[in-house]
């Protein structure tokens, strides 16, 4: 590795006009491809094997392809004869017609009026699934609503494809305004705080701007998902970027030529970089051992994301560096641009070498001190309640949130979240079969509503609509799934030929809940084993890996329990946006858990690379931990400011899950940076002494050499 990193050093310093065009060029290719050959977002949300999946294809082999899923369509008419008076029916029925023209729209169902007669409410039954409706076809139906909207009539319309149709904001862009304050802080150069800002934008563009956009072709890529993969490209891309131009100022700093400058910075850091981003690269890969198509999506998405900011940190910026030379320090800013040098400042005098020392006294102290943090604030995370949020939460100003509210206010929140019975009828005449089934479910206290069934043209089938008297989020609405299927259904279909399966949206939500509840064993075993065996083969310490996967765990369950506590409706959720109390969507524990182990393995590498490389120099464990801290304290704890900043612009996002996500990464990285990378690290490293490079003769031979800390002979002599 050494000699392949000096190689592309050598080659990025001597031909740097070269890599920079062919980075201009690839991102100038790729865009522009990716523009013209870009996919269609979707994502298929049906759970493997489950009860809503067998309702859901009953649904569209037996009624000519419809989904199952429905746009809601919800007016409000307060004139002289209400909702169904001439003056809305009229403008209502020319309404659905022009609706009905829509693809993968069928004919609207029966008309239900409320008990005050203001209010109506039908459905736009869909023959694709809601993720296979086009954003165009959203808005169209949004267009014709709005065409035949006013003088009185208010329409409104709700479900996925209308909310992902309506313009939404993305937090990208906040991120990067905030990362770029962090580093101007940081660095208090423009030049010097622009250079890893270009890294991370050049990759932003070609991931989510081009390959990400080609990738919808063949695989489900959720609408949220370059959000996500980008924010996260924005946050490693200035990490990665930071790690090497920090080493790379201090090679200048002690009197090293530009070339060799260039040289150590990527053979010594460039490694660091290869490693982490390979280890963000497995955890989030991970994400597909949850066997969902959408996980694939996302796991790939991110990857890329990742691998091109990676690739950028050590080619693209050493032929900038190598342009840039001193002047990377150029146009400093008045007041935070001062630098300390080497001679005006030791190792030893330095705020975080004291702060090391400070620990290193006290291990036990400190070790305890913390993980009893760590572990309380982690607690609340066995509350955590797993569901998807519903429209209630959109922002007010939304046509989702307002078709949601005008449902709540004529019929109650349950109208917004149907459960769809599908039954499989042994003939015609079993209809009559259903009629105790829907008697009991009429009974149940938290039904609002069932409809008559609904038997297709062959008499084979049946549909049951039932609407609960709690909003699809609620509690109380899976509890109702749960009664229905193992009570209800059971009493009185038992000992019939009818083959029932509860369906519909809320259904589904509840069983996915339950799916990724089961595969989070598998998953947590897989990233965790995966990550101690790459951090094994780059340190070639069982104890140093074993303690960072137990750290990663630690933080990670911190971040759960401040997501929880964000998601419980207190004042805490007032403060990010959220005035109630919701559900955690269950891909988020999963995804936090990739991302985050992920990146905490960034900092560790980060930190134990440095202390290994001092401990080389003298072979003095105490010493090589508070100079490996001193000397990336400043660059970790740059790198997880901007971190934070970043996950913070999910803040700004509409979805609630997503204010949830920023929340929970932007504590995780925090606690990261501080408690865990110094406190518990040199703690730890400090009460196992020189059993932190303890490893079994057998196991040493056998291990792949990456030499992670080490500068190559040549380059040394050279420097």
């Amino acid at each position: 590795m050494n000699q392949r990193l000096t190689r592309l050093a050598e080659y990025a310093c001597r031909h740097r006009g070269r890599m920079v065009l062919g980075w201009i060029v690839a991102a100038v290719v790729i865009i522009g491809v990716g523009s013209s050959l870009a996919g269609e977002y979707k994502a298929d949300y049906d759970t493997p094997n489950s009860e809503s999946k067998a309702a859901s294809d009953l649904t569209k082999q037996r009624f000519d392809g419809y989904s199952g899923q429905e746009i809601y369509v919800v007016w409000k008419f307060p004139g002289a004869g209400g909702a169904k008076g001439p003056g809305a029916t009229q403008r209502m029925n020319a309404f659905f017609n022009q609706a009905e023209k829509v693809k993968n729209i069928a004919r609207h169902t029966a008309i239900r009026v409320s008990d005050n007669g203001k209010i109506a409410t039908s459905t736009l039954p869909m023959t694709v699934p809601g993720w296979d409706f086009k954003k165009a076809q959203g808005k169209e139906l949004i267009d014709a609503a709005e065409a035949h909207d006013g003088d009185g009539l208010d329409i409104k319309l709700g479900g996925d494809p209308i909310y992902a149709a309506q313009s939404q904001s993305s937090p990208e862009g906040l991120g990067f305004l905030g990362a770029a304050i962090v580093l101007l802080i940081a660095f208090g150069s423009v030049v010097a705080a622009g250079l890893p800002l270009a890294i991370a934008l050049i990759g932003l563009g070609i991931s989510s701007g081009g390959l990400i956009l080609l990738l919808a072709n063949v695989l489900d890529v959720p609408d949220w998902t370059t959000a996500v993969s980008g924010l996260i490209g924005i946050g490693v891309g200035i990490d990665y970027s930071l790690l090497v131009l920090t080493r790379f100022r201090a090679a200048l700093d002690e009197g090293k030529t530009r070339h060799n400058a260039v040289v150590e910075s990527v053979v010594t850091a460039g490694r660091s970089v290869i490693i982490a981003g390979c280890t963000v690269v497995i955890a989030v890969l991970g994400l597909c051992l949850t066997g969902l198509d959408y996980m694939y999506g996302v796991a790939v998405s991110t990857s890329l994301a990742v691998l091109v900011v990676a690739a950028a940190s050590i080619s693209l910026l050493p032929a900038l560096l190598a342009y840039l030379g001193p002047r990377v320090d150029k146009l400093r800013l008045p007041l935070i641009g001062r630098r300390r040098r080497p001679q005006q400042a030791t190792t030893g005098e330095s705020p975080a070498a004291r702060w090391s020392h400070a620990v290193q006294r006290r291990p036990w102290t400190a070790t305890i001190v913390a993980t009893v943090i760590l572990v309380a604030l982690a607690l609340p995370a066995l509350g955590m309640r797993l569901g998807f949020p519903d429209a209630g939460n959109d922002p007010p100003d939304t046509m989702t949130r307002q078709a949601y509210d005008l449902n709540t206010e004529g019929f109650g929140a349950g109208t917004n979240g149907p459960i769809v019975v599908a039954a499989d009828l042994p003939n015609a005449g079993a209809k009559s079969d259903l009629d105790p089934f829907v008697s009991a479910v009429r009974k149940d206290p938290n039904v609002a509503y069932v409809a008559a069934p609904r038997v297709n043209s062959a008499g084979d089938a049946a549909l049951v609509t039932v609407i609960p008297k709690s909003s699809p989020q609620d509690q109380a609405t899976s509890d109702l799934v749960n009664r229905m299927r193992d009570d209800i259904v059971p009493q009185t279909l038992g000992k019939s030929d009818v083959t029932a399966h509860i369906g519909g949206v809320t259904a589904a939500l509840e069983d996915q809940s339950d799916y990724m509840t089961g595969r989070m064993p598998l998953f947590i075993a897989g990233v965790v084993g995966l990550s101690f065996l790459l951090l094994l083969v780059a340190f070639h310490s069982p104890l140093i890996s074993l303690k960072a996967g137990i750290m990663n765990l630690l933080s990670v369950s911190a971040a759960y329990g401040v997501m929880t506590l964000a998601a419980n409706g207190g004042g805490f959720s007032k403060l990010i946006g959220i005035d109630h109390e919701v559900p955690v969507a269950p891909f988020m524990p999963v995804m936090m858990f990739a991302i985050l182990f992920g990146l905490s393995m960034d900092y560790e590498v980060f930190l134990v690379s440095r202390i290994r490389e001092e401990y080389l120099k003298h072979g003095d464990t105490r010493v090589a931990i508070a100079d490996g801290l001193a000397k990336t304290a400043r660059v970790i704890t740059a790198a997880a400011a901007v971190m934070v900043v970043v996950f913070l612009a999910f803040l700004a996002a509409p979805d609630v899950f997503l204010k949830l996500f920023g929340i929970g990464l932007a504590a995780a990285i925090f606690l990261d940076a501080t408690l865990v990378r110094m406190v518990l690290v040199p703690a730890v490293m400090q009460l196992l002494g020189d059993r932190n490079w303890w490893i079994p003769s057998w196991l040493e031979k056998v291990l792949p050499r990456l030499d992670v800390e080490r500068m190559p002979a040549g380059a040394e002599s050279r420097a």
